[in-house]
Order: C-alpha cells, then structure tokens, then sequence
C-alpha cells in the first residue's frame, strides 16, 4: 500500500519552464516529486489541445488508466464520454486531466485486484504544479471540476460539490492559491459537479447519471 512522504520535493523541480503541452506531457514521466510514482505502471497526463473550449479536471487515474497511459479510458472514463456526446461536445473537443497523475492504489488480499485509493493531500499539493503549469497554457470557456478532489485542488478544500454543484461560478482568483493558478483570458466560468465514478456506484444509476449529465450540459452550453 502506498504511504505519503512528507519530504517529497513536489513536482515544481520536473516541471520545465517556457514549455507546451507535449512538453509537459514527456517531462512528466520523469516527476519524482511525490511517491506515487513508485508502485504506477506510469504517468497519466492529459489528453486534448491548449485552445480547448471546455477543460475537465478529475481526481487521479484509475487502474485501466494506469495501464493505458491516458486519463478517462476506464468505465468512468466511457461513462464521461456518454455523457459529453449528449451534451454535443465530442470527447476530442475537450481537455482532460487529473489533479494527481499517478494512480494510488492497494492490492487485494490476493492481489488480483488494484483497489483505487484516494490520494491524500500532501500528494495533491505535491503534483499541483504541474496542473498550474497546464492552466498557464489553456484558454479555455469553461473549467469542470470533477469531484471533490479536483474541485479541491483547484479552489481550495474549503469548496464543497455538494453546495454548489452544477452552478456556473467565475473562474477563481488567483488570490484562491496565490501564485499558483493564474487568471484565464479570456475569463473563464467554473462549474463542479460529481465524479463519473461515483454515478457507478449509486444505488440509483440512472437517475445519478441523468443528474450527471445535465450538469455536464450546463457546462457545454457555457463553453459554446
């Protein structure tokens, strides 16, 4: 089972400076700067362009994601794809990333399986710069957080889903982590809502999936 490193270094020494999105991509396979690294089949970084209209922030890859090397492959990944068609922006037409980019994980008492754990803060905070480096490079309408870890990590953990899902808020002030997210320009609207996952894991799938959906249609109608 992993463990944090309070003495980690954080991610700020891998992240290279003056550079585009294919080069964060490559420099993030060599981020030392938390522990995760040491048990992930790789780094998951994102997938779409800079010019992006819409960006979709989550938690962490999961284990398909781990495996394959690209963020939203799994079922919640499939689940999120559904859901972007029937708002009418096509998974192409976003950006997709993770506030951690290393899967968190321990193994079943057999070890056949990889159970997703919850990366903690210290984690969070050690990978937050490369998504601040990400940010400095993306215009886009409209920022999606994905769950209360992405919405955490890129407003503060005093932000709760729960109060204010599916609400179209302004994008952060800087002032919300000083000197880390930069203000967007053109400005940006912020919208959380819950993780894919966890419209699998409802009791009520459909019903959860449906309240799912209209919050990403909210979104994609902002971003238009």
């Amino acid at each position: 089972m992993t463990t944090s490193r309070t003495d980690a270094p954080g991610a700020g020494e891998f992240v290279p400076a003056r550079a585009d999105l294919d080069d964060l991509r490559e420099a993030a396979h060599g981020c030392r700067g938390c522990d995760l690294y040491r048990n992930a089949t790789q780094v998951v970084f994102s997938v779409g362009a800079a010019d992006a209209a819409l960006v979709l922030v989550g938690e962490q890859p999961g284990d398909v994601e781990d495996r394959e090397g690209e963020p939203f492959v799994g079922p919640a990944g499939n689940l999120l794809t559904r859901a972007l068609d029937e708002a009418g922006v096509g998974r192409g037409a976003a950006y997709l990333t993770n506030a951690v980019k290393h899967f968190r994980f321990h193994e079943s008492p057999r070890g056949k399986r990889r159970i997703h754990d919850k990366p903690d803060r210290v984690q969070i905070v050690a990978c937050r710069p490369w998504l601040v480096a990400e940010f400095a490079l993306l215009r886009p309408r409209v920022v999606v957080a994905l769950g209360a870890t992405a919405a955490g990590a890129l407003v503060g953990p005093a932000f709760r889903v729960t109060r204010s899902r599916g609400e179209l808020l302004p994008w952060p002030a800087s002032a919300q982590h000083p000197g880390d997210f930069p203000e967007l320009d053109p400005p940006a609207l912020f919208l959380a809502t819950v993780h894919p996952s966890a419209v699998l894991r409802s009791d009520d799938r459909q019903a959860a999936y449906q309240a799912f959906a209209a919050d990403l249609a909210v979104a994609a109608k902002a971003a238009a």
